[in-house]
């Protein structure tokens, strides 16, 4: 069910990754996020204003699956951009990813069973 803002309800997680000039690794490091085994979370990608190809890489995932919200502005640093991403965050979970690291398929699985069962 769509809500006003065009998002259905609020996902149980939010993915948070800023991108820098970070073509290289970018599609493995998305890949990894899109491919895993639990599935409710939105993907926040802050592209920081870069200029090889890494906006065009994000752009393509975007229009494949709606879980991505690409956030695209100029260059404004790691932490700035990171922040940006938690604002507008709508989890109450934040994963964060960074454009050159690969997700192990069950690492939000495993998290959230810890944090459910260790609620403290």
């Amino acid at each position: 069910m769509k809500t006003e803002t065009g998002y259905s309800a609020a996902p149980a997680v939010s993915v948070v990754m800023s991108v820098y000039n970070g073509e290289r690794y970018l599609a493995e490091a998305i890949e990894s996020i899109l491919g895993q085994t639990y599935r409710d979370f939105e993907f926040i990608i802050i592209d920081d204003g870069s200029t090889d190809e890494s906006l065009k890489i994000v752009e393509g995932y975007a229009s494949r699956d709606n879980r991505i919200r690409l956030v695209s502005r100029p260059n404004r640093g790691l932490a700035a951009a990171l922040n940006d991403g938690i604002e507008i965050a709508r989890a109450p979970i934040i994963a964060r990813m960074d454009a050159d690291d690969v997700s192990l398929p069950k690492r939000f699985e495993k998290q959230m069973l810890y944090m459910a069962q260790h609620p403290e």
